[in-house]
């Protein structure tokens, strides 16, 4: 499925002898000088008066619904719900974002286009800064810039990688995939985990699990674009590192460590991408997979780690590379034509009738166009509307939802966010497709450790669903 040359073969014997050693020295690193005491800080301070206010405001609707509502019925499950990924069962809370139909992804009520408006940005920026999104998911507030200004200046004190993680991390074999290196290397900061530390001390109350959450949380965010910068210039450019600029925000320094464009506009749709993908409710494979694992009480590191290996499916974070990977190919089955609706029109109904799909149409909620793709089309007609592939991008917009609409199967025939967000990417030199995972991932980091942060909060317990067989399905069913 990865048609790439990286392998997700098991790492060598080697390798493994080398990241036991790393790991016991890391555990063996005097732990307050890894965790220094950030928590001090007057940001870290005003976020967690914030989120305690806010949890305050919503305590009295939270015990109603448990001792109240408790045996209510949130609607019927069905066989086809059970057999089908269990699409549509309402049996998940997450406060950070819902996910609307029609209208798509909401951060704390606030559609996509009102926190591109909202949001602080960088000087000369029109993108809303993701680390300002980071803050609006915690505590359902806009920031000020003043707040975003510290915010940046707390997670820059909080990104320096641990020696034995860059030690782990540069031994890795070049063709170890990028996600499985982003893994390992999420895994390898554990050790360095507050809440961990807190736990393990047996005076941790139960009220208070938020608290180390939020902190080994900031420094996750903090630490994962440095951890997944180093990785790719270990792997595309001969290991020669570019250091973290502390004048430069979260995303824009991102996109600085990369290497690949030093232009505004790069650090824009880096901003860009990192924003619109912050988040998406509790559902999807990552975010639900980073919640399952920290409902067993398993720290930030540990879970989003898990939800890092879930996004690597390719039915869920390796859509972008696929759909951008389609776009090449069909601009190259022109042959250089200029593409016409009429021209897309057939393609499309000839990929149908040969059994292929068309990537980047359709999604498993959305019933309408998703907003992320409106906003990152808005920004390449703006920004590089002559470029090949965005107008091929855009006559396909025109073109193929009519075609799977008129199949009579498709519920959502419209685009997705992946349709363009690769597109944007190789436009600035970013074209190293196997990597495109990694930078979802990084902006994933926003939203699955913000529901990880309130989960606790709320005192959500484990997860532990209720599974049966086929024959219990066969013989129970009315």
């Amino acid at each position: 499925i990865l048609r790439s040359k990286f392998s997700l073969r098991a790492v060598s014997e080697s390798n493994i002898i080398m990241l036991s050693k790393a790991f016991r020295s890391s555990l063996q690193a005097p732990l307050v000088a890894q965790r220094r005491c950030f928590s001090q800080s007057a940001v870290v301070s005003t976020l967690q008066s914030k989120i305690q206010a806010l949890a305050d405001k919503k305590a009295p609707q939270l015990i109603k619904l448990r001792k109240e509502m408790g045996d209510k019925s949130l609607g019927e499950t069905t066989v086809g719900m059970c057999l089908g990924g269990m699409r549509g069962i309402k049996c998940m809370v997450s406060e950070t974002s819902l996910l609307d139909p029609m209208e798509g992804i909401r951060y704390r009520g606030r559609t996509l286009q009102e926190c591109m408006e909202q949001l602080p940005k960088a000087p000369g920026s029109k993108i809303g800064l993701p680390e300002a999104s980071f803050w609006l998911l915690l505590t359902d507030e806009i920031p000020t810039d003043a707040d975003v200004k510290a915010l940046n200046e707390e997670l820059h004190r909080r990104s320096e990688l641990p020696a034995s993680v860059i030690q782990t991390i540069d031994n890795l074999p070049k063709d170890t995939h990028p996600m499985t290196q982003l893994a390992i290397g999420l895994l390898a900061l554990q050790p360095t985990s507050a809440f961990g530390q807190a736990y393990r001390s047996g005076s941790l109350k139960k009220s208070e699990y938020w608290k180390p959450t939020l902190e080994d949380s900031l420094s996750l965010v903090a630490k994962i674009p440095v951890l997944a910068a180093r990785i790719f210039r270990n792997v595309f450019a001969d290991g020669t590192h570019i250091p973290s600029d502390p004048s430069l925000d979260w995303a824009g320094n991102y996109a600085n460590m990369l290497g690949v464009n030093n232009t505004q506009e790069f650090r824009d749709v880096t901003r860009l991408y990192l924003m619109l993908h912050a988040d998406h409710e509790g559902g999807n494979v990552s975010a639900h997979t980073t919640h399952l694992v920290g409902s067993a009480l398993s720290d930030p590191y540990y879970a989003y780690a898990s939800g890092v290996c879930g996004l690597a499916g390719p039915l869920h974070g390796l859509a972008n590379q696929e759909c951008l990977r389609w776009l090449k190919n069909t601009h190259a089955t022109l042959g250089g034509k200029e593409p016409t609706v009429e021209m897309l029109t057939q393609f499309a109904k000839d990929t149908l009738a040969s059994g292929k799909v068309i990537p980047g149409f359709g999604h498993g909620v959305l019933r309408n166009t998703d907003p992320r793709y409106t906003i990152q089309r808005q920004f390449a007609q703006e920004n590089f509307p002559d470029d090949p592939l965005v107008k091929l991008a855009e006559v396909c917009f025109q073109a193929i939802p009519p075609v799977l609409q008129a199949t009579g199967k498709v519920k959502n025939p419209y685009p997705n966010v992946d349709a363009l967000s690769g597109t944007c990417m190789q436009k600035f030199g970013l074209d190293q497709e196997d990597y495109y995972t990694v930078v979802f991932a990084v902006s994933r980091a926003l939203g699955c450790t913000s529901n990880l942060v309130w989960s606790r909060m709320m005192g959500l317990p484990i997860e532990r669903p209720k599974s049966v067989t086929l024959d219990w399905l066969t013989e129970n069913v009315k």
